[in-house]
C-alpha cells in the first residue's frame, strides 16, 4: 500500500498532535490531582523508584535476586493500593494518572515494525478522502445515493436494452468492484460513454468505497496526469521537476488509479508514451486502474498506439454508458 507522501505527512502530523494533546491533558489532570492530594505526588515518585529497583534487581545474579524482586513487587503493590484509595477520594479512577497510549498496538507511533498500524491507516484514509474531495464532490456521491430513475426504461436504438437495464448491470459491477477491491474478477475498468451519463459519479463512488477500506486511491484527469509526466521530463527547475516526479510516482504506485476523461487531451507522441508507461507499469505491477472516457474502445484503438490498444482491450473490462444526458434531466426536474 503506497499512500501519497502529502497524505502520509498530514496523517502523521495529526497523530503526533493528538498524542501531544493527550499528554497535555494528562499532565494537567496530574497537576490538579497533586494539588488536591499532595500525597499522590510522593507516591508516584516512590513508584518510579520501585520500578528502577526492580530493573536493577532483575539484572543481578545470585540466590537473593528472586527474594529481592518479590520484596520490591510487594512494596509496589502496597503503594498502588494507597494511591488507588487517594484517587478514589478525589473522584478519580485508580488508573486516571497512568500514562497509556491511545493505541496499545503501536504505542501511538503509527508503526508496528515496518508495518503501518491501523491507527495511522485510519488517519491516512481520512486525509485521502479529504484530498479526493478537492477533485470529486464526495459529499453526496456514494453508491447508496446513486439514482437509477434518471435512466429511461425504453429500449435504446442499436443497444438491445434500455438505459435503465444497462445501468443496473453497470452499477452492480462498479459496486462489487469497489466492495471486493483486489478480489473482484475484473482488476481494471474502462467506463465508456458520452458526457453526463454518470461515469464520474460512479468513479467517485468507487474512490470513496475503496479509500474507506484503507487502500491508497489517486484520482486525476488525463490532462493533468500527462502534464505531470511532461514536467518530470522537460522541466529544468529542480523543485518543479521533483514535484512532478513525486506526482507521477503517485500515479504509478497507488493501489487504485482513477484516470478521468481519457481522450480529452491533445494526443501527441509524448502523451502516447506517457499513457503506455502508465498503463503498462500498473499492469505489470498488478495494480488496479479505472479509466473513464467519452471514447469507445474502438475509437481508443484508432487514437492510440497498437501497444496501448492491445493492453486496454485485453486487460480492461468495458462498461458502456448510454442514454439521455443526466445533467440536463436534473435541470429539467428542478
Amino acid at each position: 500500500m503506497s499512500y501519497d507522501a502529502n497524505v502520509l505527512r498530514r496523517a502523521t502530523q495529526r497523530l503526533e498532535e493528538e498524542r501531544r494533546a493527550r499528554s497535555d491533558r494528562a499532565a494537567q489532570l496530574r497537576q490538579e490531582a497533586y494539588e488536591k492530594e499532595p500525597r499522590l505526588a510522593q507516591l508516584d515518585k516512590k513508584l518510579q523508584g520501585t520500578m528502577s529497583q526492580l530493573m536493577a534487581a532483575a539484572l543481578r545474579r545470585g540466590e537473593s535476586t528472586a527474594q529481592a524482586i518479590r520484596a520490591i513487587r510487594a512494596q509496589n503493590q502496597e503503594i498502588q493500593r494507597e494511591r488507588a484509595v487517594l484517587l478514589g477520594a478525589i473522584g478519580l479512577p485508580e488508573d486516571a494518572l497512568d500514562d497509556r497510549p491511545a493505541c496499545p498496538l503501536c504505542g501511538d507511533t503509527g508503526w508496528r515494525g515496518t508495518q503501518m498500524c491501523q491507527c495511522l491507516k485510519r488517519l491516512c484514509t481520512q486525509e485521502q478522502i479529504q484530498e479526493l474531495s478537492k477533485l470529486l464532490d464526495l459529499g453526496e456521491q456514494s453508491f447508496d445515493s446513486f439514482r437509477l430513475d434518471y435512466y429511461s426504461q425504453t429500449p435504446w436504438p442499436g443497444r438491445g436494452a434500455s438505459p435503465r437495464e444497462n445501468m443496473e448491470l453497470v452499477y452492480e459491477v462498479c459496486l462489487n468492484y469497489a466492495q471486493k477491491f483486489g478480489r473482484f474478477y475484473f482488476k481494471n475498468l474502462f467506463l465508456s460513454g458520452a458526457p453526463g451519463l454518470g461515469k464520474t459519479f460512479l468513479s467517485a463512488c468507487i474512490a470513496r468505497t475503496v479509500s474507506e477500506a484503507g487502500f491508497s486511491v489517486v484520482y486525476d484527469t488525463a490532462g493533468n496526469i500527462f502534464a505531470q509526466f511532461e514536467l518530470k521530463k522537460f522541466r529544468r527547475d529542480a523543485q518543479d521537476a521533483q514535484e512532478a516526479k513525486d506526482e507521477t510516482r503517485r500515479y504509478l504506485n497507488c493501489d487504485l488509479l482513477i484516470l478521468d476523461d481519457l481522450g480529452s487531451e491533445l494526443t501527441t507522441q509524448f502523451t502516447q508514451s506517457a499513457l503506455y508507461e502508465l498503463v503498462n507499469t500498473r499492469l505489470v505491477a498488478g495494480r488496479c486502474t479505472v479509466i473513464s472516457s467519452n471514447l469507445s474502445m474502438d475509437e481508443a484503438a484508432r487514437r492510440y498506439s497498437p501497444q496501448i490498444a492491445s493492453r486496454l482491450a485485453g486487460e480492461y473490462h468495458v462498461l458502456h454508458f448510454f442514454g439521455d444526458d443526466i445533467r440536463l434531466l436534473k435541470k429539467q426536474r428542478m
